[in-house]
């Protein structure tokens, strides 16, 4: 337990060695899973007052939905489309590095205390971006920070691309 909490508060650090770190190490994948959804429970409770009891199901949900598809198509873009000579990668290394980008986002929990949801899940945002840009650095091996902020700009707007198309085809429209 001591090694999962000393990785997370690692990451949000945004320590680039913890980010090789859990790269190399196969079995964090179950810890970094356990940051993905302890930061999105977080979020829920931040935000319970807006979404009540059921957002933090279906946010927990979303969330891990994401992780797994934001992780892949980092991968794709980032070792298919956008390489640079060094990179070598797996769809593992991708979603332990993402996975514990997401870190700063237990923070949320703090969006509870009236009046402060919106600046806390914004300084959230920010900072989990930063991570993720480091997270993927760090595992595609780039020597470039733009290249990973293309990457994850990139891998943004088609998820949300493919998301916009999913609630249109099965949750969108009236029946």
């Amino acid at each position: 337990m001591n090694l999962f909490v000393d990785r997370m508060i690692r990451a949000a650090k945004l320590d680039i060695h913890l980010y090789e770190e859990v790269e190399a190490d196969k079995s964090a994948i179950g810890q970094a899973l356990g940051v993905v959804v302890l930061s999105s429970l977080a979020a829920g409770i931040g935000a319970i007052s807006v979404q009540g009891a059921g957002g933090i199901i279906m946010g927990t949900i979303f969330a891990l939905i994401g992780w797994f598809i934001w992780a892949f198509l980092t991968y794709v873009i980032g070792t298919k489309l956008l390489p640079e000579p060094q990179t070598r990668s797996d769809y593992g290394e991708l979603l332990r590095t993402i996975g514990f980008s997401s870190s700063p986002g237990l923070i949320r929990v703090l969006g509870i205390i009236p009046g402060l949801q919106s600046i806390v899940f914004v300084a959230a945002g920010v900072w989990m971006l930063v991570a993720m840009v480091i997270a993927v650095r760090q595992a595609l091996d780039y020597h470039s920070t733009w290249r990973a902020v293309g990457v994850c700009l990139i891998g943004w707007v088609v998820q949300i691309l493919l998301l916009g198309l999913m609630f249109a085809v099965f949750g969108g429209g009236a029946p």
